[in-house]
C-alpha cells in the first residue's frame, strides 16, 4: 500500500486552494459593476469571460495533459491565474478587467482538469475519495475567504482590489512549490482520449443527463455567487459591503455541506443523497424569492449552499462509477459542462435588467428543477 507523503500531497492540495481563487468573480462582479456604473446584463460579462473557457478548453487541455503531463499543465494553469490577478494593477478599466477574468478563467480550466488526476498520483488509491472531499473542502474555504478579504481591503485600505495582489503572490508561490516537487505520474495503458471518443459519449442517454446536470448546476452556482450581493442590495437596501458578505455565507454553507457530506456518504448511497440535497437546494432557492427580511434571506442563502455543496462531486462520481472504463472522456465532458457558469448568469442579468430581480432568481429554480429531474432518473436507473 502506498504511504502518505505530505511533501508531495501538500503542493497538490495547494493547487485546489488556488482553484478557489477564481471564485473571486462573485464579489468582483459587484464591485466592478458599482465602480463603472454597469447595468445588470453588462455586468454579467464578467463571469462569462471567466467561465466560457471551460467549453472551449476542457477537452483540449485533457488531451495536452495526456501528452505533456498533469504537473506541467497544472503549473501553467496556476501561472495564468497569477497573471490574471495582477492585470488590475496595470490599469483599472472595465475592458482590462474582462481580460483579467479571461486569464483567470483559462488558468482555472487547466487547474480543474489537472488537479484531481494529479492528486490521484500522490495518495493511496483507497484514500483518494477522502482526499477528494478534503480538496473540495479547501477550495470552498478559499472561496469563502475571498469576499471577506475584498471587504476588509475596501473598508481598511479603501481598495478592494488588494485581494488580487494577495492571490497573485500566493499563485506564483504555489507554482514554485509544485515545480520543485518530484512527482511520478501514472501512465495509462488505455488508448488516449480524443475529441471523437469524448463527444461520441453524448449518444448515451445517461451521460447526456449527467453532463447537462453539471451544466445547470454550475450555472446555478455561479448565478448565486455573482447575484447574491445584487439581490440583497435590491431587496433589502443593504450597502455593497454588507451585501457582499452574503457571498461568504453561501461559501461557508458549501464548505460545511462538503465536510458533512463526506461523513454522511459513509452510510447513505450517493444516488439517494443526490436526490435529498437537490430538494433542499430547490426549496431554499424558492425561499429566497419570497424572503420577507434580510435574516430569512440569509438563512435561505445558507441552506441553498448547504444543499448544493455536494451536487458536483455526487454527479461526477455517480457518472464515473457508471462508466469507469471511459473515465478520461467522461471527465473531459464534465469539465466542459462547467461552461454553464458562463451561460446562465448572463441570462439572469438580462432578466434582471428587463423584468426584475425576482425573475432572474427564477432561473436558479429552473436549474434546480432540472437537477431534481436528473436525480430522479439516476435513482430509477
Amino acid at each position: 500500500m502506498k504511504k502518505l507523503n505530505l511533501n508531495k500531497i501538500l503542493p497538490v492540495l495547494m493547487a485546489t486552494i488556488v482553484m478557489g481563487f477564481a471564485d473571486i468573480i462573485g464579489v468582483a462582479t459587484g464591485y466592478i459593476k458599482n465602480d463603472f456604473g454597469l447595468s445588470d446584463d453588462l455586468a454579467q460579462l464578467i463571469p462569462f469571460m471567466a467561465l466560457v473557457w471551460f467549453f472551449f478548453l476542457a477537452v483540449p487541455t485533457g488531451i495536452l495533459q495526456d501528452r505533456y503531463g498533469k504537473k506541467i499543465i497544472l503549473n501553467i494553469g496556476m501561472g495564468f491565474i497569477g497573471f490574471g490577478m495582477i492585470v488590475p494593477f496595470f490599469h483599472y478599466s472595465f475592458p482590462l478587467m474582462l481580460i483579467a477574468m479571461a486569464l483567470i478563467g483559462i488558468g482555472n480550466t487547466m487547474v480543474q482538469v489537472s488537479a484531481n488526476p494529479l492528486l490521484m498520483n500522490v495518495v493511496p488509491k483507497e484514500k483518494f475519495s477522502s482526499f477528494m472531499s478534503l480538496s473540495q473542502f479547501l477550495k470552498a474555504l478559499s472561496s469563502l475567504l475571498g469576499p471577506i478579504l475584498a471587504t476588509f481591503a475596501a473598508l481598511k485600505f479603501g481598495n478592494w482590489k488588494l485581494v488580487f495582489a494577495v492571490y497573485a503572490v500566493t499563485s506564483f508561490l504555489a507554482v514554485l512549490w509544485l515545480n520543485f516537487t518530484k512527482i511520478e505520474e501514472s501512465k495509462s495503458n488505455e488508448k488516449p482520449a480524443t475529441f471523437k471518443s469524448c463527444f461520441s459519449l453524448l449518444n448515451n442517454k445517461f451521460v447526456i443527463f449527467m453532463v447537462l446536470g453539471i451544466f445547470f448546476l454550475v450555472g446555478a452556482d455561479v448565478g448565486m455567487n455573482t447575484n447574491i450581493a445584487n439581490y440583497l442590495q435590491f431587496s433589502f437596501n443593504l450597502s455593497l459591503e454588507q451585501a457582499s458578505l452574503g457571498i461568504s455565507i453561501y461559501f461557508a454553507a458549501l464548505m460545511i455541506g462538503r465536510f458533512s457530506g463526506a461523513i454522511i456518504l459513509n452510510w447513505l448511497s450517493a444516488r439517494k443523497f443526490l436526490l435529498a440535497t437537490t430538494i433542499v437546494a430547490l426549496i431554499s432557492m424558492l425561499a429566497m424569492i419570497f424572503a420577507p427580511t434580510p435574516l430569512i434571506a440569509k438563512i435561505a442563502i445558507f441552506m441553498a449552499g448547504l444543499g448544493s455543496g455536494n451536487l458536483f462531486p455526487l454527479i461526477f462520481s455517480i457518472t464515473l462509477d457508471k462508466m469507469p472504463d471511459r473515465a478520461n472522456e467522461v471527465s473531459g465532458l464534465m469539465i466542459m459542462a462547467v461552461s454553464g457558469g458562463a451561460i446562465v448568469p448572463p441570462i439572469m442579468g438580462v432578466l434582471s435588467t428587463n423584468v426584475g430581480m425576482m425573475a432572474s432568481l427564477m432561473v436558479l429554480v429552473v436549474c434546480m428543477v432540472y437537477i431534481l429531474w436528473a436525480s430522479l432518473y439516476v435513482l430509477k436507473k
